[in-house]
């Protein structure tokens, strides 16, 4: 098997050591099995759709990325992943007093980058079926991610109905902000408008030959 074929797998192999790693004594457990859900799912049909349309080395590395750094906050939770305390270890300064936050802000740089990492992948598994570089080929992996991002937060609201508790306001991470969820979908959306935009950048600078619709065209 060709060395890029083996890529995807290698990208699986590694992402299942990080799991392993970091579903040892996570902060809270119960909201680690919570958070891990969305692996469970999505995993299973990832190596279902390799089977049936293999995408780009580049998408398999975007989605092991956003993958990786979902389960950072599985461990430790979202609202409290300590990567303020991590940059002062190594530069000896606060990083959100740098940048002029006041709270953890992890969940809100997941949320970009849900939108981000994953715009080339979603658009490379719908775009040839949306006729290649036809306008609503962007249009419908843009609405996607929206609608992704939206459901999430249902989701995140149901949990919390459900459980209640320290397990959901864990899991909901608000940190007392009513506009969380707002917030959360508006800096997804801007991911996926950003992945998109740098993905039409990308294909524009491909040499791949246009659809046959697009040569009829």
């Amino acid at each position: 098997m060709p060395t890029s074929q083996r890529y995807p797998w290698i990208l699986a192999a590694l992402f299942a050591a990080v799991w392993i790693a970091l579903a040892i004594d996570p902060w809270y457990r119960e909201d680690w099995a919570l958070e891990n859900v969305l692996v469970v799912v999505a995993v299973p049909v990832l190596v279902a759709l390799y089977r049936r349309q293999r995408l780009s080395n580049l998408s398999y590395t975007l989605i092991f990325l956003f993958l990786c750094l979902h389960e950072i906050g599985a461990h430790h939770t979202y609202a409290e992943v300590p990567y303020d305390r991590w940059f002062e270890t190594l530069t000896g300064s606060s990083f959100n007093q740098l940048v002029g936050w006041e709270r953890n802000n992890f969940d809100r740089v997941i949320h970009f980058t849900f939108g981000l990492l994953l715009a080339l992948p979603l658009r490379e598994l719908t775009g040839p079926t949306l006729g290649g570089r036809k306008p609503w080929s962007w249009l419908v992996p843009l609405c996607l991610l929206i609608a992704a991002s939206t459901l999430f937060e249902l989701i995140e609201w149901a949990a919390a109905m459900i459980f209640g508790g320290d397990l959901g306001m864990a899991y909901l991470g608000t940190q007392g902000d009513i506009w969380d969820a707002h917030k959360d979908m508006a800096l997804a959306n801007a991911g996926a408008v950003l992945g998109l935009i740098l993905t039409a950048g990308r294909i524009g600078r491909t040499t791949e030959l246009p659809d046959e619709e697009e040569r009829a065209g």
